[in-house]
């Protein structure tokens, strides 16, 4: 295997923090759950819960944009975003072991945002009654041809479709009660959990990996991943903090339950906010189909997937195998056809994406390899708590579905074990066993020490080790796996 994994789309590196990092992030951040589920979400939890819900959300998504910050600025970002990041810091098995899972889960994110999109679509007198799985099969096919075209193409248009969503927000808060119809129920509405809840907002806040899976296409890496991201996030907070609280006073719980088409009803403009709607569900379906080929691409590149997918198409290596082969995944999760069912699975996905982001980050902070200086420093415990937090809330929503998702990562992790065992890429594995040792040895030395404990600890003075095998034999025999044996060679001259 290779020491680093070749610059994918590194033959012309052309987009800023802006374009490559900023404006995908946010367009993905405020897209199909905000149009099609706040409301609901607002609903289900009431206005405290919502709140809740978004602060926790966004905690987590901050620490792994500030982890994500911290490693962009230690060393250049490769091709492959959260995957290059996680590999080269805690090696090819843990990097293979997320960036599967992480390439999944962005397929996935595809058929997410193409079925907003035909819900969305079916709110249009032509597309009523239009079985959506056609609706987005055909969607799915114009976002891979223009995929296909070139990640440029694809992202020229996102300025138009950020004005459209920024138009929509205003038509939104300018609306009116009145324009709503009351609903009227014959049977009371039952509220979901907080963790359904909960599973059905986070991928709302998982845009931030949309901006950094583009690492390979950005001029300068290590300053438009940590100022693009933490932007986004901080836009995002902003608006969704504002919205329960508009929400909430402008309908009951039991209309925001059952009315998922809500903003739509109030707005001041309906048309503005199909547009905002579309815009935003089609732009994030087509950075997701620009981000997964590209890890899968990098994990191609170090022989962790099949060696087909790292071909490159162009002078800047578009991944078109890559877009052909999430094309066929996202048809399958279009067949699912219902965003309720696609929002807990990209939850896991990206749940235990941000957690092993944001302990590889710890770690490595922890280990304090002289190799790892970032110029963006964080520190280790926020990241560890980030980690936490992740696994935490995976196992609220769904305690069964998270023992799965580790049991996946766990199998994928030691079979690249026994694959790349002797790979490196001087990552923190070896600075985490130093870390402990170092840290075991001083509290060894100042714990009281008593005989019961005791354990041989040999000393061999046995000079040249070719000559006197036997001595090294002898102590081995002697200590028998219970303490340690030092053999000193000592060399004359400089």
């Amino acid at each position: 295997m290779s020491s680093e994994a070749p610059a994918v789309g590194s033959a012309q590196k052309r987009l800023g923090y802006f374009g490559g990092v900023f404006t995908p992030s946010i367009l993905t951040i405020l897209g199909v759950i905000m149009y099609m589920r706040f409301g609901w979400v607002v609903g289900h939890a009431g206005l405290a819960g919502a709140i809740l819900i978004v602060v926790i959300a966004h905690l987590i998504s901050f620490s792994t944009g500030l982890s994500v910050s911290s490693i962009a600025t230690n060393r250049t970002v490769g091709a492959g975003g959260a995957y290059f990041m996680i590999s080269r810091s805690l090696g090819a098995p843990s990097g293979a072991a997320i960036g599967i899972p992480l390439y999944l889960g962005q397929a996935l994110s595809v058929s997410f945002y193409v079925v907003g999109f035909s819900e969305s679509l079916q709110m249009v007198g032509w597309f009523q009654g239009m079985d959506p799985r056609l609706i987005g099969t055909v969607t799915c096919i114009v976002l891979t041809a223009i995929s296909l075209k070139s990640a440029e193409a694809a992202i020229k248009i996102q300025y138009g479709i950020l004005a459209a969503i920024l138009l929509s927000l205003v038509s939104i808060f300018l609306g009116d009660e009145s324009n709503v119809e009351p609903v009227i129920h014959t049977t009371p509405l039952v509220a979901k959990s907080f963790g359904e809840v909960f599973a059905v907002f986070f991928p709302a806040v998982t845009g931030i990996m949309v901006g950094v899976s583009m690492s390979g296409d950005l001029k300068d890496s290590r300053s438009s991943i940590p100022r693009g991201t933490l932007l986004a996030i901080a836009v995002g907070f902003v608006i969704y903090m504002v919205l329960p609280i508009w929400l909430a006073s402008m309908a009951s719980r039991e209309t925001l339950m059952s009315n998922k088409e809500f903003l739509f009803d109030v707005a001041a403009s309906r048309h503005l906010v199909l547009v905002g709607v579309w815009g935003a569900t089609l732009s994030s379906g087509i950075g997701s189909m620009l981000t997964a080929p590209r890890t899968l691409q990098a994990l191609a590149a170090d022989r962790l997937a099949p060696r087909v997918f790292a071909t490159g198409s162009g002078p800047t290596r578009e991944p078109r195998v890559g877009i052909v082969m999430t094309f066929v995944l996202a048809e399958a999760g279009i067949l699912m056809g219902d965003l309720d069912v696609i929002a807990p699975v990209l939850t896991m996905f990206f749940l235990a994406t941000y957690g092993v982001t944001n302990l590889a980050c710890g770690l490595e902070r922890w280990a304090a390899n002289p190799s790892y200086r970032p110029t963006f420093e964080v520190p280790y415990w926020i990241s560890l708590a980030g980690a936490i937090a992740c696994f935490y809330v995976m196992s609220i929503i769904h305690f069964l579905a998270m023992m799965g998702a580790m049991l996946i990562i766990f199998l994928i992790y030691v079979v690249v074990q026994r694959r790349a065992l002797g790979t490196t890429y001087g990552d923190a594995r070896h600075g985490i066993w130093s870390a402990i040792v170092r840290a075991a040895l001083h509290r060894l030395r100042s714990s009281t020490y008593h005989p019961m404990n005791w354990r041989p600890n040999l000393l061999i003075l046995g000079g040249n080790p070719d000559k006197r095998e036997h001595l090294l034999r002898l102590g081995s025999s002697i200590v028998q796996n219970r303490g340690m044996v030092s053999y000193f060679h000592f060399l004359e001259g400089s």
